[in-house]
């Protein structure tokens, strides 16, 4: 009553200022909610609720199978005969080195913070909780439309070598019509992720034993085809002119000069599109070796982390190169790349050589390489459900864990959610999502390495502080950088990325939709990408001039901060590549992802309740031996 005679006695501009601020008040209580950060404790580094059971090598071979898939079957094919021909090894390597930044932003991240979360949990430590959930969420669209798809890939490479006999029993009996549907529910594609959810909830140990067989065998199979591809190959097919192609197209069709190649097939050579064909080529490629960051999420469950990780993961992206690079080659050398089958180039090439059993072993090595893939796919996705979990942004019983310490309910959840996924929907309009996902999560990865590398130590003291506690231009540290890095120093690095990544967004979207301007060498085309890149490299010379911290990780990101830079240039420009309506429907899911955040997430944080785990008891909290540069306070 009090409280209402104060409020009415005030005048009009009186409660119009009281009304201002208690809405201030409001707004930075909010913003202070989402940006708060994970502290990473002694605790919570040295001691986990899962299974500290993985060697180097079974996460290399994690890597490898889940990075290797089935595309290494299909896609050379493709990309050889409508983009890059045999110039497709340049395109495989362009994509690597480009695949390497991010793997190397990951591997200097799983050497600092050994926690279960992979990009989820370096955004919460860096940039605040509310990028985090974002990225967790995306993460998590990633992998079950990955299962998912995986899972009916299997189910129709299987029937095919059935001859396609599922496929018309179950659109014969169970047809599904309805528009988004699939044309059948795949009973098969949903029995194989309940046995491999299965096999994932009784234990990671039991799982890498059964992928590092798979990927082994797949890998027998890949160095089959290459040494075929140097013992039949022909270089002649690496520099066919116009008239070849002309020539060996009327043959294989029967026709007689009614096929133009040059038209259809570029004009032969090594680089038969041109080098932006290459270029093309290289951006197709790039979505090949996504998968190494599975081998992120594993940190509490690896022996040793932080040299297993980066090792891990800086080796399947290698071996993954070799193994694309090598096939590719051996496609390119055994077929002329115009004649290849776009759905099934190597079993084709086999023929072309003369070698028609050979096609059984490309089978069985592309089931094994589609197995790893759905494990690559499924392994990662409840460590990224009970990390969200157990910080309380998502559902509390998801961070339960079994008497053999593994994710198990996470495990059961998610895995039924992709056998949903599986049985009923039509998921090649769903698969563009997953490259939203990835991609951002790449970006972010690069763009917290930038802040974390320029944060100062939390336990030491800052000395431009004590030398003068009242605000220091920039421009003196511009000219004056010091020796090891301050607050100061830290809020301009963090202004200057921030700014790094709005520009490199629009240039992105410029040379997107601007390209056949830029193509035509139109001026303010040209004049607005250069302004552009001007003021990339003038914020890119700021953050190189402030000192970095000190603490040495067994693994680090070296060229700071180009790379990381470099690394989101190329994803910001992938994903613009994106069609409108994979936007409109990555909308629909990230509104989704904020109901349940600001609905729930956002007041069962364990960042907000002083606790490191809602569902274990309460630890002191002691800054991390391994690393001070990640923990910090609120």
């Amino acid at each position: 009553m009090g409280c209402h005679h104060c409020i009415s006695t005030l005048s009009m501009p009186s409660l119009v200022s009281f009304f201002q601020m208690s809405s201030r008040h409001a707004m930075l209580s909010l913003f202070q909610m989402v940006s708060r950060r994970k502290r990473v404790t002694d605790d919570g580094c040295r001691e986990s609720n899962l299974r500290r059971c993985l060697s180097t090598m079974d996460l290399v071979a994690l890597g490898v199978g889940s990075t290797l898939g089935a595309g290494v079957y299909v896609l050379a094919g493709e990309v050889a005969k409508t983009n890059s021909g045999p110039s497709i090894i340049i395109s495989f390597l362009i994509a690597a080195v480009v695949s390497i930044l991010a793997g190397l932003c990951y591997a200097e991240f799983g050497a600092r913070v050994p926690l279960t979360g992979s990009a989820y949990l370096y955004s919460y430590i860096t940039v605040g909780e509310l990028w985090a959930f974002i990225t967790g969420w995306n993460l998590l669209l990633s992998y079950i439309i990955g299962t998912s798809s995986v899972a009916r890939a299997w189910s129709a490479t299987f029937d095919h070598l059935l001859g396609k006999q599922m496929e018309a029993f179950f659109s014969k009996h169970m047809a599904m019509n309805s528009p988004g549907l699939a044309g059948y529910p795949d009973i098969f594609a949903v029995c194989l992720i309940v046995i491999l959810a299965g096999l994932l909830s009784i234990g990671v140990k039991e799982s890498t034993r059964v992928n590092k067989v798979f990927t082994a065998i797949n890998i027998l199979v890949l160095i089959f085809i290459i040494i075929s591809g140097l013992i039949k190959g022909d270089l002649k097919n690496w520099r066919m002119n116009e008239n070849d192609l002309r020539m060996t197209t009327n043959k294989i069709s029967n026709q007689s000069g009614t096929v133009n190649g040059t038209l259809t097939f570029g004009v032969g050579g090594f680089m038969p599109y041109g080098f932006s064909g290459t270029l093309a080529g290289a951006a197709t490629c790039f979505y090949a070796f996504v998968g190494f960051d599975c081998i992120a999420t594993t940190g509490e469950e690896v022996k040793n982390p932080q040299k297993s990780v980066p090792i891990g993961i800086v080796l399947s992206l290698l071996i993954c190169f070799l193994a694309y690079f090598g096939v590719s080659a051996a496609l390119t050398l055994m077929m002329p790349y115009h004649l290849l089958d776009p759905m099934s180039p190597l079993p084709m090439a086999f023929e072309y050589i003369g070698w028609s059993m050979a096609k059984y072993a490309v089978a069985v090595g592309s089931l094994c390489a589609l197995t790893t893939s759905l494990l690559g796919s499924m392994f990662p996705m409840p460590r990224i459900l009970f990390a969200m979990a157990r910080d309380g942004l998502l559902f509390q019983p998801l961070a339960k864990v079994s008497s053999r310490q593994s994710p198990m309910v996470a495990t059961i959840v998610s895995g039924a959610v992709a056998a949903v996924m599986a049985f009923l929907f039509d998921l090649k309009a769903l698969v563009d999502m997953m490259s939203i996902g990835t991609l951002l999560a790449y970006t972010l990865v690069a763009i917290c390495i930038l802040l974390l590398r320029y944060q100062p130590d939390p336990n030491s003291p800052d000395p431009s502080e004590i030398k003068n506690p009242g605000i220091i231009l920039w421009m003196d540290l511009l000219l004056h950088p010091r020796m090891t890095p301050s607050q100061h120093s830290s809020n301009l690095v963090s202004h200057a990325v921030f700014i790094t990544a709005i520009l490199v967004c629009i240039m992105s979207v410029l040379a997107t939709m601007g390209l056949p301007c830029l193509i035509s060498g139109g001026p303010w085309c040209i004049a607005c990408i250069s302004l552009l890149f001007l003021g990339i490299f003038m914020a890119l010379l700021i953050i190189w001039r402030q000192p970095q911290n000190q603490k040495k990780a067994d693994f680090m990101v070296p060229c700071l901060p180009f790379l990381p830079i470099l690394s989101v240039l190329v994803n910001s420009y992938l994903m613009a590549q994106l069609s409108s309506d994979t936007w409109l429907r990555y909308t629909v899911w990230m509104i989704i992802g904020f109901v349940i955040y600001f609905g729930y997430g956002i007041r069962h944080s364990a960042e907000r309740h002083g606790s490191k785990d809602p569902s274990s008891q309460e630890t002191k909290h002691k800054t991390v031996d391994t690393d001070s540069a990640v923990n910090w306070k609120k």
